[in-house]
């Protein structure tokens, strides 16, 4: 609550003086708003603002000189417009920190002049800051001993007059404040949201240490000021109403910090006063001037007793106001408090830094487990700060957290974010792994290198004990990102690490199982990466982005130490470890990370033996983990860039020819026509070299090996029996797949003459029939990778139509056979959009939410690949219908993919992209008529009336821009009624249109159409309902009626609802028979569209007389001058679609 910057400031009664304080009581009155509640109220306002203007009208006199002089350096030139008395001190607050300063001044002058009717403004000043709009009224005190005064300080509500009153003692005055009952309820000045509030808080303190920095030289020592505003802020930061509460406590403890500035500058002039009058003692008893030191020490003795005084003001607030508020209630006021008791205890340390007042923190960080739960608060700094706190408490005491707490605590170097989890891993490390101390072995320990080795292999013990027990997580790059900033020596010794791994198993120094080994060689692989990339994590966030200098330095030089030392003892590894998949999965990641331009990188001998090992590595495992290290590191070896190319493509080069080989071998002895026979051992062996030669292939161009022609007559040319395994069909058509996305993407080196591009296009032909024909195969994975290999490979070549060069040889267009484009629409309807009742057994276990998980991501990569078809082109758009419509009914698995979809497509054209949402529309109505038609049972595919409506109410809502989007809402609508009317022959027994009723849904668009349109749609609409004759009495006509109030409802906020309702009124039950007579003779029922009287008049016949009786008083088409009440007609607002209600009828309550 912003008080009015016009408001009086303090006032009180012109007639006191001296005398009358001593002899009765006197009052004077601020008042801050003005009552609007009535006359009465408003008179009484008045009669107080004339009060408080004739109370206060003395002191502006005797200050009017001082006043003007502080108007013109803080307001300038608007001293000449404006009256001195419209400048309160709450309005200094908003104009800076030179305009404070001289206002202040000019307070004190008018202080020393009159303190009573200053004093009173200041009194003011700090209410108003408090967000108080309401009356203070001061009356004079004679004794703060009287019993009858103390009685009366109550703070208390009127619920009668929705008033609270506070009034307490401010010795010399008795201050009443009363306020509205809703202030607590209403934000104030600090707490206002924005920069305002940031900027009344800082001023306001400024205010404050201003106020008393000005005033420490004169009359803030004259027992009467200090007094005055301590009290007032003592009774103030102690009431229930959190304004002034918060407000009075944030000035009191501000008022003690700049005492504090008061003491320290006291204590300074004590102590060169004191050094001074050494000095003088020191001097010669002819030198010495006694009544020099004589003033000397009457101004130490000043000093001392203004720094008593001042400490005793400084213990009158702490107790008064400190004591009462630390333990507040609000986390603000209490934050408050503890923030400046640090600043006392940092600044005047001779008197707060004692056990008198730093038991108060000590207090405040008892509750340990407050302080453990602060670390999963929801502000990642809160909880950053809190572990930053509790590292400091266990490092200086050792019993301050339980074993409980520190395994709580130690989870956290597993957060998702970085700056918390390295505060975990700084107390991990100085916990568990500095601490550690091997045991002294004084005939082992010969020198200095095997301690630091004893001495880290205990430390890596302890990290690996720690990781095994911990069951939160199993990424160990995560933990070693956690440990980076403290503990990096420890990572990135690498010496040690190796040295330790290649001891003898025997050994007695180790001791490491094979599970330690492994984790330890992730641990490696960890170390190796974040010295080469950095702490940028996936699933991790808060790491710094960007690296100084001084950061790229140290990572080169760690990229170039790791490549010296790993490019040697990688191979000795590889070697050891040959027989475990897992480890040498994590070991041959470890070349990806080399640096290719340092020293040992010309050393071809360690190269080669680094290739000879990995590839006996690959020689013994087939696994997928192996396979797809050993291609990516083979990739990063192979980089033009690099120093070892050449002998890294010749190791991969070698290996994929023996690959190529012995499967073509296998292929001889296995493949007879189009039947594959092999037994267990040989088909296993093939597997194995076809997983090989398709993980290569996925990271390295083998075209040169024609792996096309080698595997292709692996598929199926026809639905014959005999064919190869699903595993190995699998692999094939990956296989096949990356052979042809090579070739697209290297098409402007290989395609030299038309030739090549004809046998390129052949190759894709028959990789598209062939993988139709994979389709329909019984194993579900061949299935879908069929689908997906057919669908990027179509992807890839419509991408390399778009930008190839058109006057050089390129890939020819090829389009799929309409056959195999609605296979692939049937296949993604089939095994996309599928409910649990119908989902296919592939599915072993329902009730796994990780399999439910996995299966899902599989069903949503289908779907992308789809829609990629869509919008590149291979598929006309028109086929989006079939995926539009599950939109809604399937939002939570695929509405992004959906969604954006539709986004792209009507990037391309969105007027075909709008068709395409009415032909969804359509699809879905006509189905779900034929399944009411059929009468059948209900179709789970087939979606309800609401569902249907729903949807396109959604489509709607996408259409944002109406200007944009405006052909395509009316191109939508100028759809759904040739829809609807379309081949439409009105005879007896088909009054309407079948499709009628699409209507309804159609109406979901009328919203979007600007005003011009509606009239252009309308038109339309005349046109098709011109030729049929229409009773619109007849509620088989209600999709029309509704559709039409849907255009014709141009008022703002109207819609088809409240049209309707309003214009279908029935007939008075007290309407006259000679009135309603003269109403049917007068007034024929009102078709659809305005016709030839001719065909109303001819019609009027068949009307019969219950359709007579509902009748209406008005056109029921025409616009109301006036709306009338919008009471909602259920009993004419149900859309049917037959004549006849039974149980295939869909209803829809509008």
């Amino acid at each position: 609550m912003i008080p009015e910057p016009t408001a009086a400031a303090a006032s009180r009664p012109s007639e006191q003086n001296q005398n009358s304080r001593d002899g009765a009581n006197s009052s004077g009155a601020v008042n801050h708003s003005e009552d609007e509640s009535g006359n009465e109220n408003r008179q009484k306002s008045v009669r107080r603002r004339k009060r408080a203007h004739e109370g206060s009208e003395n002191v502006k006199r005797k200050r009017a000189k001082a006043g003007r002089s502080s108007v013109r350096r803080a307001r300038g030139s608007h001293n000449k417009q404006r009256h001195v008395e419209a400048v309160t001190l709450f309005e200094v607050v908003t104009m800076g920190r030179s305009a404070m300063q001289a206002v202040i001044e000019d307070w004190i002058e008018a202080y020393v002049t009159d303190r009573d009717s200053s004093l009173l403004d200041l009194i003011s000043f700090f209410i108003q800051c408090s967000g108080c709009k309401g009356v203070v009224t001061a009356e004079m005190c004679q004794s703060k001993e009287d019993s009858d005064v103390m009685s009366k300080m109550v703070e208390e509500l009127d619920e009668v007059a929705s008033l609270q009153y506070k009034k307490f003692l401010a010795f010399p005055w008795i201050l009443t404040v009363t306020w509205p009952m809703d202030t607590d309820s209403v934000e104030y000045p600090l707490i206002q949201s924005g920069p305002y509030g940031r900027w009344f808080h800082s001023e306001f303190c400024d205010f404050v240490s201003v106020l008393v920095a000005q005033c420490q030289h004169s009359v803030i020592f004259d027992r009467y000021l200090m007094d005055t505003l301590i009290s007032l802020l003592t009774e103030l930061s102690n009431s229930y109403v959190r304004a002034f509460r918060h407000t009075c406590t944030l000035a009191a403890v501000k008022l003690l910090s700049a005492l504090v500035g008061v003491a320290l500058s006291l204590s300074v002039g004590i102590e060169n006063s004191q050094k001074l009058y050494k000095v003088q003692r020191t001097k010669t008893a002819r030198q010495k001037s006694t009544p020099q030191l004589e003033r000397i020490q009457k101004k130490i003795t000043e000093l001392q007793e203004k720094r008593v005084e001042i400490e005793s003001m400084m213990d009158i607030i702490f107790k008064g106001v400190f004591l009462k508020r630390y333990r507040d209630v609000l986390p603000e006021i209490r934050s408050i408090c503890m923030e400046e008791l640090g600043l006392w205890m940092k600044l005047y340390s001779s008197a707060f830094l004692s056990d008198s007042y730093l038991k108060y923190v000590g207090w405040m960080m008892y509750d340990k487990d407050r302080m453990i739960s602060m670390t999963l608060d929801k502000d990642s700094e809160v909880a950053v700060q809190t572990m930053k706190l509790l590292v400091l408490i266990s490092k200086t005491s050792d019993d301050a957290l339980s074993p409980e707490d520190y395994k709580q605590l130690l989870q956290f170097v597993y957060s998702s974010q970085r700056p918390l989890a390295a505060t975990a891993g700084e107390l991990l490390f100085s916990r568990l792994l500095n601490t550690v101390t091997p045991a002294s072995d004084t005939q082992d320990e010969r020198n200095e290198e095997e301690a630091h080795e004893r001495r880290t292999s205990a430390r890596l013990k302890a990290l690996l004990q720690f990781h095994q027990e911990s069951e939160l997580h199993k990424h160990v790059v995560y933990l070693v990102d956690s440990l980076w900033d403290c503990g990096g020596a420890l990572l990135k010794d690498w010496a040690t690490l190796t040295s330790i791994l290649l001891q003898d198993p025997s050994s007695h120094s180790t001791g490491l199982t094979l599970a330690e080994q492994a984790v330890l060689v992730e641990i490696l692989v960890a170390s190796v990466r974040q010295a080469s990339e950095g702490p940028a994590l996936a699933g991790r966030s808060g790491a710094k982005k960007v690296m100084s200098a001084r950061e790229k330095k140290i990572q080169m030089d760690d990229c170039t130490k790791l490549t010296e030392h790993l490019l040697l003892v990688l191979p000795k590894l590889l070697s050891k470890f040959s027989s475990s998949r897992d480890i040498v999965a994590s070991l041959m990641r470890i070349p990806q990370y080399f640096h290719p331009e340092g020293p040992e990188a010309e050393n071809t001998q360690a190269v080669s033996s680094l290739m000879a090992e990995m590839g006996a590595v690959l020689d013994l495992h087939s696994g997928p983990a192996v396979l797809e290290a050993a291609a990516r590191t083979y990739l990063a070896l192979c980089g033009e860039e690099t120093t070892w190319c050449a002998t890294a493509r010749a190791a991969r080069d070698s290996l994929v020819q023996t690959w190529a080989d012995r499967l073509t071998v296998l292929l001889e002895d296995s493949l007879k026509g189009d039947c594959f026979s092999a037994d267990e051992e040989k088909t296993g062996e093939f597997l194995a070299t076809l997983k090989k030669l398709r993980a290569f292939h996925n990271c390295h161009d083998l075209s040169r090996w024609s792996l096309f022609e080698l595997l292709s007559p692996l598929l199926p040319a026809e639905s014959s029996r005999g064919g190869a395994p699903p595993e190995v069909l699998l692999e094939v058509l990956q296989c096949l797949c990356y052979f042809l996305l090579w070739s697209l993407n290297t098409s402007h080196e290989t395609l030299t003459s038309r030739e090549n591009a004809v046998a390129q296009r052949l190759q894709l032909r028959l990789f598209c029939e062939r993988s139709h024909r994979c389709l329909s195969h019984p194993d579900n994975v061949v299935r879908q990778q069929a689908f997906l290999g057919v669908c990027d490979v179509l992807t890839a070549h419509s991408y390399q139509l778009h930008v190839w060069d058109p006057t050089s040889f390129g890939p020819l267009l090829y389009t799929p056979s309409p056959k195999l484009q609605r296979a692939l629409l049937t296949f993604v309807c089939m095994h996309v959009f599928v409910g649990p009742e119908c989902d296919s057994q592939s599915r072993v276990s329902e009730n796994s939410e990780v399999e439910r998980l996995e299966d899902l991501h599989k069903r949503r990569n289908l779907l992308a690949a789809f829609c990629k078809l869509i919008v590149h082109g291979v598929l006309e758009m028109s086929m989006a219908a079939e995926v539009f419509m599950f939109y809604m009914k399937y939002y939570n698995d695929f509405g992004d993919i959906i969604k954006e979809t539709m986004y792209r497509t009507r990037q391309i054209d969105k007027i075909e992209s709008a068709r395409t949402l009415a032909l969804c529309l359509q699809q879905l109505f006509v189905r779900l008529k034929k399944e009411q038609e059929s009468g059948g049972r209900a179709h789970p595919g087939v979606q309800t009336f609401t569902s249907i409506k729903e949807l396109a109410r959604r489509f709607a809502l996408t259409f944002g821009d109406l200007v944009k989007f405006r052909e395509c809402v009316v191109m939508i609508h100028r759809n759904g009624i040739e829809f609807v009317f379309q081949e439409f022959s009105q005879t007896p027994e088909t009054p309407t249109p079948p499709y009628l009723s699409f209507l309804t849904i159609l109406s979901e668009f009328s919203c979007k159409l600007l005003k011009p349109d509606k009239k252009t749609v309308f038109s339309c609409l005349q046109k098709h309902t011109a030729e049929h004759i229409i009773d619109l009495r007849e509620e088989c006509w209600q999709p029309l009626i509704y559709y039409r109030a849907s255009l014709l409802a141009a008022a703002e906020g109207e819609d088809a609802v409240s049209y309707v309702s309003s214009d279908r009124k029935p007939n008075p039950p007290n309407r006259s028979p000679f009135s309603k007579q003269k109403l049917e003779e007068g007034k024929s029922p009102c078709p659809v569209s305005p016709v030839d009287s001719k065909i109303s008049k001819g019609h009027r016949s068949n009307f019969s007389p219950s359709h007579q009786e509902r009748t209406t008083d008005m056109d029921p088409f025409s616009l109301p001058l006036e709306p009338s009440a919008r009471r909602l007609d259920t009993e004419g607002t149900i859309v049917s679609t037959s004549n006849e209600v039974d149980d295939d009828t869909v209803e829809i309550e509008l």
